[in-house]
């Protein structure tokens, strides 16, 4: 089974937190599905989008799974932001939690690999 994601995050004023979620994501929206809605693309099938919807702004957590977790935090770092909170869990797996300015939660986890010195 072919699988694909479009997960979203409802935001209270969507121009006032595109820039930011540009500097999170590292690129501008792949395209405006409205004047309230953008979308970026991270991977082949796999979206995240922002809109407009003040009622249920704030309530949003999406956790995205990357291979090197540091060196995608070292480039959101490079981009003004840092993350609000990390996270370890069994098995060497840690989250970077960020927050927008409504409190949805966008995390990015790994695992991440001991230092062996």
């Amino acid at each position: 089974m072919a699988l694909s994601l479009f997960a979203g995050l409802y935001v209270s004023d969507h121009d006032a937190v595109v820039g930011w979620y540009t500097r999170l994501l590292g690129a501008e929206p792949s395209f405006a599905a409205s004047d309230t809605e953008s979308v970026w693309q991270l991977a082949e099938d796999r979206w995240v989008y922002v809109q407009q919807n003040p009622a249920h702004a704030g309530h949003s957590v999406v956790t995205v799974l990357v291979d090197d977790l540091e060196a995608t935090l070292a480039e959101i770092a490079a981009r003004g932001l840092a993350p609000t909170a990390r996270e370890d869990y069994p098995g060497g797996m840690q989250k970077a939690v960020f927050h927008d300015g409504d409190g949805n939660e966008v995390g990015f986890g790994g695992i991440v690999t001991p230092d062996p010195r």
